[in-house]
Parts: structure tokens; sequence; C-alpha cells
């Protein structure tokens, strides 16, 4: 009989179903993991009577089919997100959105929602329970500034713990100061109390080469001649060394020895120009000062090591090292991050300062965009690398390879590799993780109904036999 048939179809059907259902369950707390579904279609049919179409004197006739049972349509992989789950572990990391993490292992690339990350002996960032590693674009050091390019081909992220960061060399010092307009102006015959208020001075740390910290002082006293101007005199280690730097604006040098320039304020409290005695002048745009001195107990080599010494270094070799840097007062016209004058208590702000001495790698970053920032034990945040994200056009045509792992299939298509938030790739969160989207109440009920489905088709093979048994016994 075809039904004996069409049962046993039916049970081996729901075996397959009972299989992924218990399988989901027992992956019901495996991180990233990707529950699957069952799906049956029905098998051939067998035409017992053909169709007819209808005549003047009839109507039509419907096919006679006798079904043959079920098989299997597909077992698919579900990729809808899983729910977050805080660890508060660095090295954690989880994907909102879609997008997969790249694993390397030899030459093939993996991907998966597993985000379990640590860093192995050699500072490299692998999923500690198989040695996978993990794939994203390594920082580069490019005229002194770190990159990611992620346009080039990915690779391993190395992460170097207690590396060393280089000292640099300060070049630009940027000022916002406020100059109190109710400064009273030094006399001639000024005491040193009327001298010490009368003038304003500004200290600012700066860094040669070596990570030497230096103390960069500009004072500012009024122009007892002229509305709205100011002397200023430019000193580096004024309670040491006291070395008188060079200065320059616009190019003109205002002479040796000489280290002292006008600042002119308009009526509105803004900058207007700076100049010196010997004709440098800047009245628009920028208004910048160029500063250059010999940094104390240095040497210019007589061949440069581009690794270990500046080739900028201005001099011949044996000689002191010349440092330059650039001290910029502001913009023309400007009241935000510029230099003031207003009837308010004078002010000694920094904006930015680019040097600092040698540090260490303290500790790192994930953030959203899968950046690794290193931070250092000289105050400063260095990028390190990128994690990369891949995303395919059909996720449910990749093959589970297991450890919650998958890799590409001819139907799957080839994997698109770029950082976190380009093409709908979705965005990494730190210190989480992505748990399994299996949900339990719905693989209980799916559960009942494989029981009751199994045990309709064994019903169908036991009323089969019960009918067999009967036909054997129509002749006694």
């Amino acid at each position: 009989m075809r039904s004996l048939y069409s049962g046993v179809s039916g049970l081996q059907n729901h075996q397959v179903r009972m299989d992924v259902i218990g399988n989901n369950i027992s992956n019901v707390n495996t991180t990233g993991f990707k529950k699957g579904r069952v799906n049956f279609q029905d098998l051939l049919s067998q035409n017992m009577r053909g169709a007819a179409r209808p005549t003047d004197e009839l109507g039509g006739v419907n096919p006679q089919q006798v079904g043959l049972g079920a098989n299997i349509a597909a077992i698919d992989t579900i990729h809808s997100q899983g729910s977050l789950q805080t660890t508060g572990n660095k090295t954690d990391v989880a994907i909102q959105g879609d997008g997969m993490f790249v694993m390397r292992s030899g030459d093939q690339n993996f991907f998966t929602r597993n985000g379990v990350f640590s860093l192995d002996a050699d500072g490299v960032l692998v999923n500690p329970a198989n040695g996978m590693r993990v794939q994203g674009w390594q920082a580069e050091l490019v005229d002194g500034e770190t990159m990611i390019n992620t346009s080039e081909s990915i690779g391993d992220l190395q992460i170097p713990v207690g590396g060393k960061d280089p000292a640099r060399a300060t070049t630009l010092v940027e000022i916002a100061s406020n100059l109190n307009k109710n400064t009273p102006v030094i006399g001639e015959d000024a005491t040193n109390r009327e001298i010490q208020e009368g003038t304003w001075s500004t200290s600012y740390d700066i860094y040669d080469s070596f990570g030497n910290n230096h103390e960069l002082r500009v004072s500012y006293t009024r122009d007892p001649d002229t509305p709205n101007q100011w002397i200023g005199t430019v000193e580096v280690n004024p309670n040491e060394e006291g070395i008188i730097p060079e200065i320059s604006i616009g190019g003109i040098a205002a002479g040796e020895g000489t280290n002292t320039f006008t600042v002119q304020f308009d009526n509105a409290g803004t900058l207007e120009s700076i100049s010196h005695g010997a004709g440098g002048l800047i009245d628009e745009g920028e208004l910048t000062l160029d500063i250059a001195f010999q940094v104390p107990e240095t040497a210019i080599p007589d061949v440069i090591d581009p690794e270990t010494v500046d080739p900028s270094f201005v001099g011949e070799p044996g000689e002191q090292i010349t440092q330059t840097l650039t001290v910029q007062l502001g913009r023309v016209g400007a009241f935000e991050n510029s230099t003031t004058q207003y009837s308010s208590a004078s002010s000694n702000k920094v904006f930015r300062q680019n040097g600092y001495a040698m540090g260490y790698l303290e500790d790192f970053r994930i953030d959203q965009s899968g950046q690794i920032t290193g931070v250092y034990s000289n105050g400063t945040n260095r990028a390190l690398g990128q994690i990369a994200l891949a995303s395919f056009v059909n996720p449910g045509g990749l093959e589970k390879v297991g450890e919650t792992n998958f890799r590409t299939t001819i139907n799957s298509g080839d994997p698109d590799v770029g950082p976190a938030g380009t093409m709908g790739k979705g965005q990494f969160i730190a210190g989480a993780l992505e748990m399994s989207n299996v949900d339990l109440s719905e693989e209980f009920t799916d559960m009942i109904v494989t029981q009751r489905g199994f045990q309709a088709n064994s019903k169908t093979i036991q009323t089969t036999d019960q009918m067999l048994q009967e036909v054997l016994t129509l002749k006694r």
C-alpha cells in the first residue's frame, strides 16, 4: 500500500526536523549561533486518471492523483539578530546589524558572528578557542601621522601591548588666551611690583625630538603709545638655560637676539595683525609666529638616520640641533580659538600642541567602527588597526563548518569585505557578545508539533499494517 511508504517518509522527515530542533536547543547558549529551520514539501503524486477538457455535452474532469509522501524541501539557517549580552571584557565584540567577522586559518578565510576574542603571545587578536586570527587593517605611519587604509587587503591585527610610542618634537602650538584690556601700562620708572602687575606671561610645555620637556614662555605688556597694541616676548626655558629663540613673521626674521613682536587688536577685541621691527607683518588669515631655538646638549650626527633623528633639523654635523616650531595666535577677526583682548581676567590657554615624550602602550579600546585605539603612557591616543566585516548577497547560502564558523559556497556569493557602517554592515559594540538567536518557546512548540506529526505518521503505518492483516485473513 502506498500509505505505508508515505508514513515512512513522514517518520523520516520528522526525525530530521527533531534533529534540527535538538541542535537548536543544545546551542541555546552558544555565542553567535544561528538556528536552523526545516521545511517540508510533498513528493511526486501518482496519476490515477488524467484531466479531461469540457465538451458540448459534458464539462471538464479533474485529474485523480494519489500522493506518495513528503520529503525535506530545505534546512535553512536563520541569520536574524541575537540578543546582546554585556560582558565588560574589552576584547569581546558584538555586531549590531548585518555583517560577519572574517577569521583566518592558514590560507582560508572563515566567517562568524562569534566575537569572543583575546590576544595571543604575539599580541595578535584571535579567537582563543581555536586560534583563528581576526582580520582587518593594520595602522600605518605616513609622514608622522597614523592612517588606516581600508582599501588595502585585510590581514592579521596585532596590538603591541607594551610597545613604544616614539617622542615627537613640537612643531605647532595654538594659543587662545585673553589679554585683559585693563592691564596697567608699565611706566619708565616702574617698580618690580608694577612690572609684574603690567606683565601677563603664559607658559607652555613643548618637546624636542628626544622627548625632553622645555618651557615656552610668551609674555605680554601693553604698548603705552598705541591703543589696543601689546608687545610680546618669547623665551625658552627662562628659569634654566635662558634660551633666546630667533623669531620670524611672514618669512622675515626679526634679527639675532631679537625675541619681541607686536600684537594689534581691533576695537572689537579680536586680532588684527602681528609684526616685528624688522618688517615682518601678517594682517590676514592665520597669524603665526615662527620660532627657532637650539636644543641643549644635542648634536647633529654626521649621518642622519631618519628612524632615530629628524632629518628636518637645521645645521651642520656636530652643531647643536636647531628646533623650529610655529606659534599660532589665531585668525584675524575670530573669537573662538584665538587670542583676544577683553576687559576680563587674562587667561592662559593652549588650544593644542602636538609634541609629546616617549610612551608605552598601556591599554586599548575598540569603538563602534571597529577601530582599535591604543592608549599610551605619554597621554597620546593612536590608532592601531580596524576590524573588518564581511557581508553576503545570500547569507543563507553559507555552509556551517562548526565552531560557529561559516564558509562560502557557490550560492552564497563572494564576501564583500569593508569597514563597519558601510553597505549595511552594521556597527560594533565592544564589551558585549551576541547570544544565540534560538527562541526556546518557539523550539518547544515546534517540538510538540514535530512529535505529533511523528505520532500521526506512525499511526498511518500501524493502520496500514492492520489493513494488510485483514487482507491476509480473507481466506481461512
